[in-house]
């Protein structure tokens, strides 16, 4: 019972995703719902990466971050375990507000026509049946000029929490935004 419940919990998460038609985050205050763990910051160092840049030719606006925290306070999501951190990060977000998460992927926008608002999101291809429940990753918001759609990028930002329709959301408020040459799993299983 307690295996269903919690996969049934995973499924949900996987479900809301990044996406704007269901997004909301899962609220539950059920200790045995939160049995994935958190993951601990990775003590790895960075691999060097082939950066080309994210923007166009014009100057960037200039994003007043502040200051990057150390490499060891940073929560990593990796490839090998995607699906698994960024559903433990939806389904327990009050232990991940304020923290800064870096990880990579393909970058997307989305318009709502409702709304005359743009949605820009970093996510991996998972497993789901229909729309947008395979995504797995996170709204993202940049002061500066966003890459193009489809995109490997690499992000680091703040997790936080904000409402729009009197529904609550996450997103990662972002300090940096690279775009990759080399891209990693588009499809992402775990």
């Amino acid at each position: 019972m307690k295996k269903a419940f919690i996969m049934m919990l995973v499924c949900l998460v996987l479900l809301a995703g990044c996406s704007r038609q269901s997004p909301a985050i899962p609220e539950t205050n059920d200790k045995e719902a939160q049995s994935i763990g958190t993951p601990e910051p990775s003590d790895e160092p960075d691999e060097p990466s082939s950066a080309k840049g994210a923007g166009s030719d014009e100057s960037p606006a200039v994003h007043n971050a502040p200051p990057a925290p150390a490499d060891s306070d940073v929560i990593k999501i990796k490839e090998k375990m995607f699906i698994a951190q960024t559903n433990d990060i939806y389904i327990n977000a009050e232990d991940y507000l304020g923290k800064t998460i870096k990880y990579e992927g393909i970058f997307n926008s989305f318009y709502n026509d409702a709304n005359d608002t743009t949605y820009y999101y970093v996510i991996r291809y998972g497993p789901g049946c229909c729309g947008f429940d395979a995504n797995a990753g996170f709204e993202v918001v940049w002061s500066s000029d966003y890459p193009n759609n489809n995109d490997w990028v690499e992000v680091v930002g703040v997790l936080e929490e904000f409402e729009e329709d009197g529904n609550k959301y996450l997103r990662l408020d972002l300090s940096s935004l690279t775009v990759l040459d080399t891209r990693g799993e588009e499809y992402v299983y775990q």
